[in-house]
């Protein structure tokens, strides 16, 4: 399993936090009872002094919008007025340019280490180096063409029976095509103390099911351009017109019998339904096409004697295809995945190939230029060695410690918040409390990097490199079976711009490269950190407690605590926030899914709620009951929802978001903004909002889960 791609119960924040447009569900108000709060507005009296803060820019702001009516364009309408889209992306925010001053450092990193041909063999240093310098040797990539792939085609070419096709799909496991489904070592959801193997639904090219039955024309548009896609690459491996296009057709048709037999994005939520062991003996009689045992015993799991199939009735269709399906159309959909997902080592032609289909799916107008999609590779199979390399220039114990002390403050607030609770039994506070008591955080980088030492990397090809990566990371995670559970594994590297809850192993982790201006400044006021990495730091800690999260116990357990009662009335509530969301429309006819967004919509509402509370008891302890200064004329309660709402400002291609709304568990960027504070009195107080103004839910209406 890909480790940055995180373990399947990981709430993550996600680099897709999209733009929108207006709510549809608001009430509509008139100038004349409208207040209108500007930042001139809003400036001290001319006899003070306005103090220049850090982190906000009162330019990119749109004065002319009311706070009240519409707080995601007056906090930053003018900025999304001047930042469109650049031609090779999907979307453009804050994240993005964070992005580009990143990359801009790694890149300095990685052409210091591809220029030093004499660091020591073996070395992360030569690794980093070497791996870099192939994956930008566009010249010898062409020149090899596909014959440094030609040994794993090849060896699918040899497949002669059924027990050929299970060799050959644990060989697909190692190198992580993603064919026919996915298999890893995880921990163990029922028992936290040990790891277990798991088996999950996969296998198909289009981003999830739902893409190969609708019948709306955008839809049936991505279908033509995916058919194109299959023709076109089976084409560039040999094949001619008439036989690419046939190749084409059995993947289509190999796809579609899996995605029918897949769960939807919303069934894939429910963590007890995904939850099946079964011994292996009984896995076996009940798929004996795939012959478990013999697949494990490839791939170093032959000491497993159960599994935990995430969907049976998957499994149940992929053991009947195994046998029904002619054997060479199964071949012809493992050449698929196989090249598909190895395009980006392959010569340009593939590339272009790919990024055609990818334009057909997100916008993008052009192909991110080669350094940029090299170093992502290169961060991808290299990442904790690069990452010591990158963490050394970019992240300061001080900030670590700072990052750590406002974790610890936003805790003590999510504490308060749990005694306080007025619907809440005691023993569910009790459990609720031992769990965030138990929350581990981890802050910039492991404490112990991960050892490269059997991991061979080499300046001769690209794709061997690719290739030889994914064995040994595949091949690091089976090794974990049967050992103790390593607290100390990330699932991101340290310079990813992101951040997760991991609810088995009850940990938040931050990243070092989102511990970065403008989310995180140890320089900035803390009305401005709160909102913005303090916001992030309570989504992710109140994932512990979102309706998937809260299914775990303090160890991580996937367990049933709450009373009854509890249990209802937190259903009941979070019920209030689907209905909000799913009336909440981008485009035309398209509408959030509030049902596949609660989660991310949960961790929203309450962090922001909690993280309000730590910074009250922040200036408190900072200044008592005197006067709080104001920078650039606001209030640090409002530069607090300001800073919040501007860094999920973005925008976004319609193709991008037609595609968001149908496959990612994140609401579109304006919704995240607006969604939690329509809800909250500590909003409409600090902008002087009144009830009947947009903004301003009706008491009866609100939601309030913390």
């Amino acid at each position: 399993m890909n480790k940055t791609c995180l373990p399947r119960t990981v709430l993550a924040l996600s680099g897709l936090m999209l733009a929108g447009c207006a709510a549809s569900n608001t009430a509509s108000t008139s100038s004349a009872t409208t207040p209108t709060v500007t930042a001139t507005a809003q400036a001290a009296p001319a006899a003070e002094p306005v103090l220049k803060g850090i982190g906000l820019d009162p330019a990119d702001m749109n004065p002319a919008v009311s706070p009240c009516d519409d707080f995601y364009h007056f906090s930053g309408g003018n900025w999304l007025k001047n930042n469109p889209v650049p031609s090779y992306a999907t979307r453009w925010g804050p994240r993005n340019l964070l992005g580009d001053r990143t990359q801009t450092l790694l890149r300095q990193i990685l052409e210091e280490a591809a220029a030093n041909t004499s660091a020591p063999k073996g070395s992360n240093l030569q690794k980093v180096g070497d791996y870099y310098a192939s994956a930008m040797d566009t010249v010898a990539i062409e020149k090899a063409g596909i014959a440094l792939l030609k040994p794993e085609l090849d060896r699918i070419a040899a497949v002669k029976d059924l027990r050929g096709l299970q060799d050959i799909i644990a060989r697909q496991k190692l190198l992580q095509t993603g064919a026919y489904f996915g298999a890893g070592v995880d921990v163990d959801e029922k028992q936290t103390t040990q790891y277990a193997v798991g088996l999950y639904q996969g296998g198909l090219t289009l981003p999830n099911r739902d893409y190969y039955f609708k019948q709306d024309a955008r839809t049936e548009s991505i279908r033509a351009a995916y058919r194109k896609y299959l023709t076109n690459m089976f084409a560039l491996l040999g094949d001619n017109a008439a036989t690419a296009q046939k190749n084409a057709a059995t993947v289509e048709r190999l796809e579609t019998r899996l995605a029918k037999a897949a769960r939807t994005p919303v069934e894939l939520r429910d963590p007890q339904a995904n939850y099946n062991k079964m011994t292996l003996a009984e896995a076996q009689k009940k798929y004996p096409n795939l012959n478990l045992p013999r697949i494990l015993a490839d791939l170093q799991l032959a000491s497993a004697q159960e599994v935990i199939v995430g969907q049976p009735a998957f499994f149940d269709e992929v053991n009947a295809l195994l046998k029904a399906e002619p054997l060479a159309d199964q071949k012809t959909y493992l050449r698929w995945h196989l090249v598909r997902s190895t395009a980006s080592a392959l010569p340009k032609a593939f590339v272009d190939e790919s990024f055609r289909f990818s334009q057909a799916l997100g916008g993008t107008k052009q192909l991110t230029t080669r350094w940029k999609r090299m170093l992502a590779s290169t961060d991808n199979a290299l990442g904790e060695a690069f990452g010591q390399l990158y963490v050394d220039k970019a992240f300061s114990p001080a900030a670590k410690q700072k990052a750590l002390d406002m974790v610890n403050n936003i805790k003590a607030s999510m504490a308060e918040h749990i005694q306080t609770n007025t619907w809440m039994s005691a023993p569910t506070k009790q459990e609720a409390l031992k769990k965030l008591n138990a929350l581990r955080v981890k802050i910039g980088y492991p404490d112990k990097w991960k050892d490269y030492s059997a991991l061979n990397v080499s300046r001769d090809s690209y794709l061997k490199n690719l290739l030889a990566a994914r064995e040994w990371d595949y091949r690091q995670e089976v090794k974990k079976f049967g050992g103790p559970i390593d607290r100390n594994e990330w699932g991101m590297t340290p310079s990813t711009i992101n951040a997760y809850y991991n609810p088995p192993m009850n940990e938040i982790v931050f990243p070092a490269g989102y511990l970065q201006p403008p989310f995180f400044d140890p320089n900035a006021d803390d009305a401005v950190n709160y909102g913005a990495i303090g916001g992030v730091m309570g989504h992710e800690m109140t994932h512990g407690f979102d309706d998937q999260g809260r299914q775990y116990d303090a160890e991580g357990t996937l367990r049933d605590w709450w009373t009854k009662e509890d249990n209802d009335e937190f259903n009941r509530r979070a019920a209030i926030v689907g209905t909000q969301y799913s009336a909440f429309s981008p485009l035309d006819s398209v509408y959030v899914n509030g049902k596949l967004t609660m989660g991310e919509n949960l961790a929203d509402f309450a962090g922001l709620t909690i993280v309000y509370g730590a910074l009250q008891k922040q200036l408190q302890q900072k200044y008592g009951n005197g006067p709080r200064p104001k920078y650039d004329g606001f209030t640090p309660e409002q530069r607090f929802f300001l800073s919040w709402a501007q860094l999920r400002r973005s925008n976004i291609r319609p193709e991008a978001l037609r595609q968001q709304i149908l496959t990612d568990p994140h609401s579109p960027d304006q919704y995240r903004t607006i969604g939690p504070l329509m809800n909250m009195p500590q909003f409409y107080e600090a902008f002087g909002c009144q009830p009947g103004q947009k903004m301003v839910r009706a008491e009866a209406d609100r939601a309030k889960i913390w």
